[in-house]
């Protein structure tokens, strides 16, 4: 019975890890990093590099205090301060919605390059397959499996055509330390950062994870557990995206990637057809489990703040689905959408990271016995710090954004 037991606890620690990692390898990560690695080469790499450190630090924060008070984003922010909850679950909600929208139009491009079904079509089944996994008689179940196993597939695909474009990374590992102007990689650091674990990102897993009753200083390693392994998979996942796409860009210097679909044209270039094909499956699964986090962890921000929605969550999470499915039916183009959602995302990062810093100190909300590692404290102040000076010089080029 209890070796039964830690199989359960382990696949729904992993569960977790992979909802937090899949929710951020979507198309958006796909896009931005490919979009980015042809503009800026191996200079990239810093960006990468620091990219997965301050996720790391901010995913240990929010993760830990969500975990020991046993209080999901909202309420905590509820907590500090009066109302801060409200606007924050809105904004998460909002973020979440932008990027959904996205993640189904990624759907509809990666059967597009499968299986050459129109995108409007591809479209709506991208978002009927996100209903029907949560019309399923156990969902969460269900999302912690197909999370995970997508996952690990698109962690093995990628690496072969990783392998295949021959990157240069004595070059990549070269520039960390002598990246040249680095002010111009301000927009593409707080873009992927918000894209690694800003908006409603860095909540997915550690919701789910008090969704399975994970909460309380005991279960504290367990958490800090399941946010490493997230983590570590998103982070294994954009370095080797990278190293694909600057493979193929390094080959082909002379040649300007799609701006439509990025990624796809990079893995045609870097591994023919069979490459083509294989970023058509890795956009489907990243699409697939993307639409499954957003729409979960969105509503997750929104049933606390109402009974009504707490008793009809299946049901809030679907219509959030079909929503974005309606809304990607009607705009269409969804690269640049990515891409600004990661950097709103991005800019909403600092207000919940410091949220949770002040919670961390605060007893009515972590109880009486737990002290916030001093470490990640700091940590935190410095990520709050960078990325608020990050997004505030970032604002003209998001604005750009808009035309």
């Amino acid at each position: 019975m209890g070796e039964k037991k830690k199989h359960s606890n382990m696949t729904t620690l992993m569960g977790a890890a992979f909802l937090m990692a899949t929710s951020a390898i979507g198309p958006g990560f796909l896009t931005q990093t490919s979009t980015f690695t042809a503009q800026y080469k191996s200079i990239f790499a810093l960006v990468i590099i620091c990219t997965i450190l301050l996720d790391v630090t901010t995913q240990l924060n929010i993760w830990s205090v969500i975990g020991v008070s046993g209080m999901r984003g909202q309420d905590i922010a509820n907590k500090v301060l009066p109302g801060l909850g409200y606007f924050i679950a809105f904004m998460v909600a909002l973020g979440g919605l932008a990027f959904n929208i996205g993640n189904v139009g990624g759907g509809a491009l990666g059967l597009n390059v499968l299986f050459g079904i129109p995108t409007t079509v591809g479209t709506f089944i991208a978002g009927i397959i996100g209903i029907l996994i949560f019309l399923s008689k156990d969902a969460k179940a269900s999302m912690d499996k197909l999370t995970k196993y997508l996952g690990s597939i698109m962690i093995i695909v990628v690496l072969y055509v990783a392998i295949k474009s021959k990157p240069p990374v004595g070059d990549a590992v070269s520039s960390i330390f002598h990246p040249g102007d680095v002010g111009a990689l301000v927009l593409p650091l707080i873009t992927l950062l918000g894209g690694s674990c800003g908006g409603y990102i860095t909540f997915s897993g550690a919701h789910r994870l008090l969704d399975a009753g994970y909460s309380g200083k005991k279960d504290l390693p367990h958490v800090r557990q399941s946010v490493l392994m997230g983590v570590s998979v998103s982070g294994i996942m954009r370095i080797l995206l990278f190293l694909a796409v600057l493979g193929v860009v390094t080959a082909n210097p002379d040649v300007t990637l799609d701006a439509s679909n990025p990624a796809a044209d990079a893995f045609r270039l870097g591994a023919g057809v069979i490459g083509y094909k294989i970023f058509g499956l890795v956009l489907f699964f990243a699409a697939t489990t993307s639409v499954i986090g957003a729409a979960y962890t969105s509503v997750s921000f929104l049933k606390t703040l109402h009974p009504f929605i707490m008793k009809n969550e299946k049901w809030f999470v679907i219509g959030f689905i079909t929503a974005s499915t309606l809304i990607m039916a009607i705009l269409g183009k969804p690269a640049a959408l990515l891409v600004l959602a990661g950097a709103l995302n991005g800019l909403i990062l600092p207000l919940t990271l410091l949220t949770i810093l002040l919670a961390s100190r605060n007893k009515k909300i972590v109880g009486e016995d737990y002290k916030h590692p001093t470490i990640l404290i700091v940590l935190g102040v410095c990520v709050v710090l960078l990325t608020g000076f990050s997004g505030i010089k970032a604002l003209p080029g998001i604005l750009k954004m808009f035309g």
